[in-house]
């Protein structure tokens, strides 16, 4: 489990500094919001590049809760919760 993890939180982290790094605001938390504008959040996270992105990088898929949801979760959290949703665990 220990390898799965790593190997989803390395994938999700590549992710997050593509879309984090464009907001120069955004502080590095490792807050998964931070792949968003916080000045001028969207009005809808499900159907962003950021969401998409991770959909395609993990053959998952997220509707509007579980946007929601990780948009609120830090890095770990995150991976977590994409590892419980690979093996089904919804």
């Amino acid at each position: 489990m220990k390898t799965e993890y790593n190997e989803i939180y390395t994938k999700l982290h590549q992710i997050y500094k593509k879309y984090q790094k464009a907001y120069k605001h955004n502080p590095d938390s490792h807050q998964m919001c931070c792949m968003w504008s916080t000045v001028n959040p969207p009005d809808t996270i499900e159907d962003t590049k950021q969401i998409h992105d991770i959909e395609k990088s993990f053959d998952i898929h997220l509707d509007e809760m579980d946007a929601y949801e990780l948009y609120d979760m830090d890095l770990d959290e995150a991976t977590k919760r994409i590892l419980e949703m690979k093996r089904g665990k919804q």
